[in-house]
């Protein structure tokens, strides 16, 4: 593998209902412990494929050598499997070389890259499913095509999107429309993660709604190189920063 310009940090993904992780999510920071933005920003964009690529194969990397024992969710760029068709390939060999299993794959994708190429998603879908891999839809909510994608490819999971999260406990119109999304979702077998959870009425009304899966501040934030637990806001003090995290 080449040489990687970067680390990561890993953020859990609370199973409420089993008190555990279900995945982390790896986030790419700079050597000195940088944001995405911060890196992304510096990687020249005919060169943004190829780093999102070997990014992907050093995040798995680095959570093997950490001692992953659960799910991992890792994001994939729009375009890079067609720029880089051997990309998933590459990380089940990675996977499998570890001794990682290839249903602990778990990989992030946008709405648009579903619905810009619908038939050859399809395909790819069919293809690493196969092989034991899982796939969510991230941002969920964020655009105008989500229950296309809901239709057309039933995706594993889902991520509902921050913005819809953020305040729904005292937001009517965010209530209506996160309630249909986990109907529609519950109907098709989709599971859902609720992401950039916060505060613990955001937390506790999402619960009450039937949402299981929980990931944001106010369970834990990312660690530099770790593999953290996290929070579970019954049995334990909610972090001081939970309330304030966007600012953070």
């Amino acid at each position: 593998m080449k040489t990687f310009p970067g680390t990561f940090a890993y953020q859990p993904i609370a199973d409420i209902q089993s008190r555990s992780v279900f995945a982390y999510e790896a986030l790419v920071r700079g050597p000195m412990g940088a944001g995405a933005a911060e890196v992304l920003g510096s990687i020249a964009p005919e060169k943004l494929h190829s780093f999102d690529h070997h990014a992907r194969l050093e995040a798995l990397s680095l959570a093997g050598r950490l001692g992953l024992r659960t799910k991992i969710s890792l994001n994939l760029l729009p375009g890079t499997v067609e720029e880089i068709p051997s990309t998933l390939d590459e990380l089940a060999d990675i996977a499998s070389s570890l001794g990682i299993p290839h249903s602990a794959l778990l990989v992030e994708i946008t709405e648009s890259e579903a619905i810009n190429r619908p038939n050859a998603f399809g395909q790819f879908l069919s293809r690493y499913r196969s092989l034991g891999m899982s796939f969510a839809i991230d941002d969920f909510g964020a655009g105008y095509s989500g229950l296309n994608v809901l239709a057309d490819f039933q995706p594993d999971l889902i991520k509902l999107d921050m913005h819809l999260v953020r305040n729904v406990d005292h937001a009517g119109p965010r209530q209506a429309i996160a309630r249909a999304v986990l109907q529609v979702c519950d109907d098709l077998g989709v599971e859902v993660i609720a992401e950039g959870v916060e505060t613990l009425g955001e937390y506790h009304w999402l619960r009450r709604v039937g949402v299981r899966l929980f990931q944001g501040y106010l369970l834990g934030r990312p660690a530099f190189q770790a593999l953290q637990d996290p929070s579970f806001p019954e049995i334990s003090a909610v972090p001081a920063v939970a309330a304030s995290a966007a600012t953070g």
